[in-house]
């Protein structure tokens, strides 16, 4: 009994991570697969190794979602935090519970086991409560560098809605085209923007449709950039100016971030120099006088004795 606890607990762990790797897996691989599908003629469907397993795991961490407790003043945020990381499909929410759940319950079964350690009750909670608390950080520091990306690829969009909207194209068709030039370079920004244009074709108004950009995204730069535009929808200013006078600011914002940047380099490097180079330097410069000294003074002290 004891030696099949620890396996079902490794085959638990095993099935979740392949569980979390397929329900939340990267934006960019799946672009990178689609494009490859295009080349070589093979479709997205036929990559997978199993889809039938797949859905399977995904279905099972769906329904541990649907019966896990849902806190109502964190479903908003999980919500926000999800659409901000790429996962606006309406079951993310009970897969990533099911997955928050699992992991805890693969964490508490592993330090209740005596496989790897000692089992203690306390040990157990711990590390389920660890458990528990790893998926959120994982899934903010997917969000985090998903805005990151975005962050990066919003100069370019910039100078092609500049060329586009003084080519003669409407703000809509620019969006429209943009977002096609730039899926393959920024395929999050790209994908963003095809979500405007898709909303707009459905009715929704112009000025919204930017706002929800702004909210899904998250991002501090794209939000002042939706917040001109429909100001400048409203009060009928020329776009193109607005857009050039908006690039030049957000270069200005750039390089003083990265002026910030640079100078929290000495802060940072105070740690690995304290730790890791200063004890090295300690040995080499003060280790040889060191050493002379013992060899001076313990036979001066053995002979004070005599």
């Amino acid at each position: 009994m004891t030696l099949l606890l620890p396996v079902l607990a490794f085959l638990f762990v095993s099935l979740l991570v392949v569980g979390v790797a397929l329900a939340f897996g990267s934006t960019g691989d799946v672009a990178l697969q689609r494009r490859l599908g295009e080349v070589t003629g093979v479709s997205l469907s036929e990559l997978d190794a199993d889809p039938d397993r797949q859905s399977q795991i995904i279905a099972a961490l769906k329904r541990l979602g649907e019966a896990a407790p849902k806190p109502a003043s964190e479903i908003g945020k999980l919500r926000k935090r999800l659409v901000a990381a790429g996962y606006r499909r309406p079951e993310a929410l009970a897969i990533f519970l099911g997955i928050r759940v699992s992991v805890a319950i693969a964490f508490f079964a592993v330090l209740a086991t005596p496989f790897i350690f000692r089992p203690t009750v306390l040990g157990a909670l711990v590390a389920c409560c660890l458990g528990y608390v790893i998926p959120g950080i994982m899934l903010a520091r997917v969000a985090k560098r998903r805005q990151h990306r975005i962050r990066l690829g919003l100069p370019d969009v910039l100078d092609l809605l500049v060329v586009s909207v003084e080519a003669g194209l409407g703000l809509d068709q620019a969006i429209q085209r943009v977002a096609e030039e730039l899926a393959f370079a920024h395929p999050d920004l790209a994908d963003e923007l095809r979500l405007v244009n898709l909303e707009l074709r459905a009715g929704t108004a112009r000025s919204e449709a930017l706002r929800n950009l702004g909210e899904r995204t998250g991002v501090d730069d794209l939000v002042s950039l939706t917040t001109m535009l429909v100001q400048t929808d409203k009060f009928g200013t020329s776009v193109a100016q607005s857009l050039r006078v908006h690039s030049e600011t957000l270069r200005t914002k750039r390089r003083q971030r990265a002026e910030e940047a640079a100078a929290k380099v000495g802060a940072k490097m105070v740690f690995p120099l304290v730790v890791c180079i200063f004890p090295a330097i300690w040995v080499v410069t003060i280790g040889p006088a060191a050493i002379k000294f013992v060899q001076i003074l313990f036979p001066l002290a053995e002979q004070m004795k005599r």
